[in-house]
């Protein structure tokens, strides 16, 4: 938390925190003056949101899936095999992703091409790249996530499953009136989570994924501070972006809190 004060400050890495001199919210006014910021904290809430939408509802339904499993080892396989994603660094998933997406010499646009169909540019078109880029997050996330549902899913009594199926309930009624219902504490808590963290972003996905012929979306809040902020050693508007995150974080945070306890009555506190 010491580290905010460099938010406040004309820092100086040799004459240190103590040493450097105070700017006030200049460093403030200096980021909300530029362009660039505006347009990184649009595609930070545009993919954030997009991510909401599509990665967040893909692990409670592959949950879902998984618990109507019936064989046991295809099960475990089957969970192995989708956990594996989520341990790949996201350097070496963006060399898969070149080799599988690119234009010229990419896997898909090879077999498209040896059909008669004309080359997809899934990762130098803006909307072809964000399809992509949702897409792969949902390889990459959605196996590790169905972890917390299926164990909420475990916590469901087993009795209201033996209940439903004396009142003839199939499989389908049974998940709508039983399963979710039970698992809905859980949805509830790891939704307001995901929506206060609408406004944070990881580095190494739009980074690795992204190029200059997509900048229109792949310029998020973390690249824009990496390139003017780090890259040109300007540690207080680096700082001052990260206050302004975790300010608007905990916004969002409260905020989606108070109205799940009001619609559901489950929140995080």
């Amino acid at each position: 938390m010491y580290g905010i004060l460099i938010a406040f400050q004309d820092y100086n890495l040799f004459k240190g925190i103590t040493g450097s001199p105070w700017v006030g919210l200049d460093v403030f006014r200096e980021i909300f003056g530029m362009s660039g910021f505006y347009e990184a904290l649009r595609n930070t809430f545009l993919l954030n949101l997009l991510d909401l939408l599509v990665s967040f509802p893909a692990p409670i339904v592959l949950a879902l899936l998984l618990n109507e499993l019936a064989g046991r080892r295809f099960k475990k396989f089957a969970q192995t095999a989708l956990y594996l994603p989520h341990f790949l660094s996201w350097v070496i998933i963006g060399g898969m992703m070149y080799q599988v997406f690119a234009t010229n010499s990419g896997i898909v646009n090879e077999l498209l091409g040896r059909l008669g169909v004309a080359p997809i540019p899934f990762l130098t078109d803006k909307y072809d790249w964000l399809v992509t880029y949702l897409a792969v997050g949902v390889w990459q996330s959605a196996g590790w996530g169905t972890i917390v549902y299926l164990a909420a899913i475990a916590g469901v009594n087993a009795e209201l499953y033996e209940a439903a199926a004396v009142d003839g309930a199939g499989r389908l009624r049974r998940i709508w009136s039983v399963t979710l219902p039970g698992i809905r504490p859980t949805i509830v808590v790891l939704l307001v989570l995901k929506i206060g963290e609408l406004v944070q972003i990881g580095f190494d996905r739009p980074f690795v994924l992204g190029n200059v012929s997509v900048r229109d979306f792949s310029e998020v809040i973390s690249t824009f501070v990496y390139k003017t902020g780090i890259q040109t050693a300007q540690f207080s508007t680096a700082t001052a972006v990260g206050l302004f995150q975790a300010a608007v974080g905990i916004v969002l945070l409260l905020g989606s809190n108070y109205l799940a306890k009001k619609i559901t009555e489950n929140g995080v506190f």
